[in-house]
């Protein structure tokens, strides 16, 4: 690699992650935004990660949002929709999620104007967003687990639901509510699978604890906002 352009059209990615190593870059001075204001480099990390640290209030969401369905899907076809502890973790779940969803609305709506005309987000807010999104989504994903049921990782293969003689013994003996093809049961018992447990995991969960850095880099930033001092004053004892 070392002293050779490098073509990323010709690389073939087995995934969607990628190292890259550019150990020979030459930046046209057009495209340079920084060149020794390295005063400037703290702020500019912060910001950046206050950023992404606020988007994580939709991301994480939305995918929140599938996990909840699948839930009630499965809790649904395990014909159990009805049983109140099932209905209260619904609950439980979309009152995390929407919680996340609350932290990534409010740091952008408290968000100031700056100098150079654009406006930047509440930090604190968004830390304290991306600090819930390191705990939430896992209780989402146990909530979820717990409702479909361990069937979800005992589920039979599609070829054998599909077997001509196999199928039929499984069709019968994996029926959960009896309106439901146990077919659409495995499909949706996949899903949660594939999200809590499978390589989406990785995207859900793993990613909610370390992506835009791990819970203690937030931790240091909510430190950071805080603003103690002020806090002190509204509590303080006047003599």
């Amino acid at each position: 690699m070392e002293g050779s352009a490098i073509d990323v059209g010709n690389f073939q990615f087995g995934g969607h992650e990628a190292l890259m190593v550019f150990d020979n870059v030459f930046i046209p001075w057009e495209n340079v935004l920084m060149c020794g204001e390295y005063e400037f480099s703290g702020m500019l990390l912060e910001r950046f990660a206050g950023y992404h640290r606020q988007s994580y209030g939709s991301c994480k969401v939305g995918l929140g949002d599938v996990l909840i369905g699948a839930a009630a899907l499965a809790a649904d076809y395990n014909g159990a929709a009805k049983a109140s502890h099932v209905k209260d973790k619904l609950i439980e779940m979309t009152h995390l999620n929407e919680t996340l969803y609350s932290c990534g609305i409010a740091c952008s709506a408290q968000g100031s104007k700056t100098a150079s005309g654009t406006y930047l987000i509440d930090l604190l807010l968004a830390n304290v967003c991306k600090q819930n999104v390191a705990r939430f989504p896992y209780e989402i994903a146990r909530l979820t687990e717990d409702i479909a049921g361990g069937l979800m990782v005992t589920m039979t293969s599609e070829k054998d639901l599909q077997h001509p003689e196999i199928g039929k013994v499984l069709e019968k003996y994996l029926q959960g509510n009896a309106s439901i093809y146990t077919e659409d049961r495995a499909r949706i018992m996949r899903l949660v699978e594939n999200i809590t447990l499978g390589t989406a995991a990785v995207g859900y969960r793993t990613e909610s604890m370390h992506g835009a850095g791990s819970p203690q880099a937030q931790r240091i930033m909510i430190a950071r906002q805080s603003n103690l001092e002020q806090k002190k004053i509204i509590a303080g004892i006047k003599e």
